[in-house]
């Protein structure tokens, strides 16, 4: 299990606090501008696995609709809603936002993964301040992890087919 798994969303809160915008390479908050469209909305593009998500946040009471359905008809899993709200609740920025997003391809934990991914990227957008806590919880890092493709001679990645001594 990593390092940043098993802190608190407070642990990652105090550490993005001490660190305050001083994560390699990264160009101070005061000099970014916010990202926002005519409505008042930032965008931002998650993936993960074969899922792609395009997020619009806007301030709001914070209704997340998914393809055009609330967030619990969508998402079923009590797990992929946690997943989803991590961004909000690690900023202090909980009920404050509403989302719109559209998830295509792979499953429900690669989407879940992917409109998280879109949030924080929007989220940034929107408050570039919010960056270094963002950074600091991995919420800003595509997740490089994908299905290993399927080899010749093989049943599946590396599964070898049934041996038979006779």
């Amino acid at each position: 299990m990593s390092d940043t798994q098993t802190r608190t969303l407070a642990d990652l809160k105090d550490l993005a606090v001490a660190q305050g915008s001083t994560v390699s390479g990264e160009v101070p908050a005061a000099s970014r501008e916010p990202k926002r469209d005519a409505q008042g909305r930032s965008y931002g593009t998650g993936r993960r696995k074969d899922a792609v998500a395009r997020v619009w946040v806007k301030p709001g009471k914070g209704d997340i609709q998914v393809n055009g359905k609330k967030v619990g008809t969508y998402f079923a899993r009590p797990v992929l809603r946690m997943l989803i709200t991590q961004p909000f609740l690690v900023t202090d920025r909980y009920n404050q936002f509403d989302v719109y997003c559209t998830v295509t391809g792979g499953g429900l934990s690669g989407q879940a993964g992917a409109v998280r991914h879109g949030i924080s990227r929007a989220l940034v957008n929107y408050e570039p301040e919010l960056r270094s806590v963002l950074k600091v919880a991995g919420f800003l890092t595509r997740d490089p992890r994908v299905v290993e493709r399927k080899k010749y001679g093989k049943a599946k990645a590396r599964r070898s087919f049934q041996f038979s001594k006779r």
